[in-house]
């Protein structure tokens, strides 16, 4: 084995081939540019490739592949919301990742844990059993559960009665899972390379061409790329990108955090969230704790994080866990998420002809990345927009149509 790692270190010519597209110069003209190299990016990319047969397209970041909120986020799945449309939607959405690694030959490191959300008040009960309803009407595995079979979930939950917010019951949700979020981008991007889709990493829109209301080109920092359609899924920049093209969006942009701990042995298996303290957790295959929790206060361009938010996620974790006392944190993060007013994603059409918008995902954008990539392609590929995604155009906030999200979140915001 040494002399063959050397071998091959030494040779000239490697067998391996590239997953990705090698540096190359942008051509003058695609028919598809799309904005921003993470899951959704790819995942769009990805579908019009391999379902529409278009593959004459250029994914541009001024970054790297999969550096946004992809590499920056919990890797949290789910399909428990509140509205009818959001369940439908997100209910797809984990219907595909069950078959992502097959459909890659790629492992994506799905786990099918369950998601245990708790309820410290009346209140909270009722809005779980409605929920509750929502998801089993919609075919979406969830229930209302009391603090016995909470204990039988999670036997190193603390449920004392003298917890200052005791847990008085919980929503069961079990289609929850999780998944690398690395390994997702990574398989949508080398699907979409090996069907003739370029990646240009480092490669930073720096506006938006329109003629007489039709997008046509796209200025980076490396010339200029004229296309036939623009799609724009940057995450926490989406404000800025929209701005290019001359559009508004109702988005404000606040960083998320998130942090682990040192690994443990197992023993944790669902992921556990409350609403009512601001955090949730769970174990990865590796031993480690994640733990996050609700935006930070102020909206602001910057990944950075903070002692603040991590005193507040440790002071909120051990609510539910006191044995994480001990713990060392191993690594903080953040991300950028563009929250829209109802906590639904804005997809679809735009004011500008041929400039397709996937924006507004807040805390979610991972969790719809193959939903989102199959019907962003669709509308891309025949112009009609899928049904599926009709609730969540950007005309919703003029016609005062709403789809509220806000009472699904893991933790509150």
């Amino acid at each position: 084995m040494p002399f063959g790692l050397l071998k091959y270190g030494l040779r000239q010519q490697y067998p391996a081939q590239h997953q990705f597209t090698p540096s190359k110069k942008l051509k003058k003209h695609y028919d598809v540019v799309i904005i921003g190299a993470g899951g959704h990016g790819t995942s769009i990319a990805y579908n019009l490739a391999k379902y529409h047969g278009i593959t004459d397209i250029a994914i541009i970041d001024k970054s790297y592949l999969g550096g946004g909120n992809t590499a920056r986020n919990t890797a949290v799945i789910r399909s428990n919301y509140l509205t009818a449309e959001g369940v439908a939607f997100y209910r797809e959405s984990v219907r595909l990742y069950q078959g992502l690694s097959n459909e890659f030959d790629f492992n994506i490191m799905m786990e099918n844990r369950g998601q245990l959300t708790l309820a410290h008040s009346d209140a909270a009960i009722r809005s779980f059993r409605w929920r509750a309803e929502v998801n089993q009407h919609l075919g979406v595995r969830s229930e209302l559960v009391d603090r016995k079979t909470i204990r039988e979930l999670v036997p190193n939950l603390r449920l004392s009665e003298d917890a200052r917010y005791p847990v008085l019951a919980g929503l069961w949700h079990k289609d929850g899972a999780t998944a690398r979020h690395d390994a997702v981008v990574w398989g949508y991007a080398r699907g979409a390379c090996q069907r003739g889709v370029e990646l240009h990493q480092l490669t930073e829109a720096q506006g938006i061409e329109i003629e007489q209301g039709r997008a046509v080109g796209v200025r980076t920092n490396r010339g200029r790329i004229s296309c036939g359609a623009v799609v724009q899924a940057v995450a926490g920049a989406s404000s800025m990108v929209a701005k290019m093209a001359g559009l508004q969006l109702p988005i404000q942009s606040f960083p998320l955090q998130a942090m682990v701990t040192q690994p443990y042995k197992p023993l944790l298996d669902p992921h556990v969230s409350s609403p009512h303290v601001h955090v949730y957790v769970h174990q990865t295959s590796r031993g480690e704790f994640v733990i996050g929790g609700g935006s930070d206060p102020y909206p602001l361009y910057h990944s950075r994080a903070t002692l603040d938010q991590k005193e507040k996620l440790a002071g909120s974790v051990l609510e539910l866990f006191p044995f994480l006392a001990q713990a060392r944190v191993l690594r903080q993060w953040a991300g950028t998420t563009d929250m829209t007013p109802d906590y639904s994603p804005i997809m679809g059409l735009s004011a500008v002809k041929n400039y397709f918008l996937d924006a507004g995902w807040g805390t979610w954008g991972f969790k719809a990345t193959p939903i989102c990539g199959k019907t962003m392609a669709e509308l891309i590929a025949t112009g009609r927009v899928p049904k599926l995604i009709q609730p969540f155009s950007l005309e919703r906030f003029y016609r005062f149509e709403q789809v509220n999200e806000a009472g699904a979140t893991a933790a509150s915001h």
